[in-house]
């Protein structure tokens, strides 16, 4: 890491190139490269695997030389505040100093059911005070509005569940009809296809379905 970071600051002072990046002209290749290492996981490549991650990793390091720069943080901060982060957020398995707890929780659900608690905390702490804002914590805050649609719903769905929200059972007949990965694949594709003849938008209607959603 220490060579990979000395490699970083010697581009960016003799690479015209890499000397002109920005952290807003560098977002387009942190989407690419993240891409492209699940098109690695998702077709079986293991061995692309280490090499996406690495063009990943190269945009973690790049911003983090840019705020450097500017005097912002720097790599070192970036992994501290990542330690502590899971630290904090993992009281079943660490104690507030980093160390071991005695015993681990033995469910998946345990550790969510923490997880979100302890996230949820956090929030409320860094939520603006009552005097600026009427609006309580949302179980949607967090996430980013530039997510494709579908990724976007699909982390909506996940949250609403969580906090315990009745999402209602107007679905038709898609729970009898859709089984599979591969039918509900076909499925989407039918319905983006019905977009496109109709001059229909779909990442737009699913978007706004979702922020109308999210609202309510």
């Amino acid at each position: 890491m220490a060579r990979l970071v000395g490699v970083i600051a010697s581009l960016r002072e003799h690479c015209p190139w890499t000397a002109a990046l920005t952290h807003d002209s560098l977002t387009t290749y942190l989407l690419e490269e993240s891409y492209e290492f699940i098109e690695a996981v998702e077709t079986g490549h293991t061995g692309d695997m280490a090499n996406e991650l690495g063009d990943i990793l190269l945009q973690v390091v790049l911003h983090s030389r840019l705020a450097e720069e500017d005097g912002s943080f720097e790599l070192a901060d970036v992994a501290r505040g990542l330690s502590e982060k899971m630290i904090r957020r993992s009281p079943h398995v660490f104690h507030a100093d980093g160390t071991l707890q005695e015993s681990f929780p033995s469910t998946i659900a345990e550790i969510e059911e923490t997880w979100e608690r302890v996230k949820a905390t956090e929030r409320a702490v860094t939520a603006p005070s009552a005097d600026t804002t009427t609006a309580s914590a949302s179980p949607f805050d967090g996430i980013p509005t530039t997510l494709p649609a579908l990724s976007m719903a699909q982390k909506t769905v996940e949250r609403a569940e969580r906090a315990g929200m009745i999402l209602g059972e107007n679905r038709g007949n898609l729970g009898e009809s859709v089984q599979t990965e591969d039918e509900l694949g076909k499925m989407l594709f039918d319905v983006v296809r019905v977009a496109q003849e109709r001059g229909l938008d779909a990442e737009r209607a699913l978007r706004t379905a979702v922020r109308n959603f999210q609202g309510r």
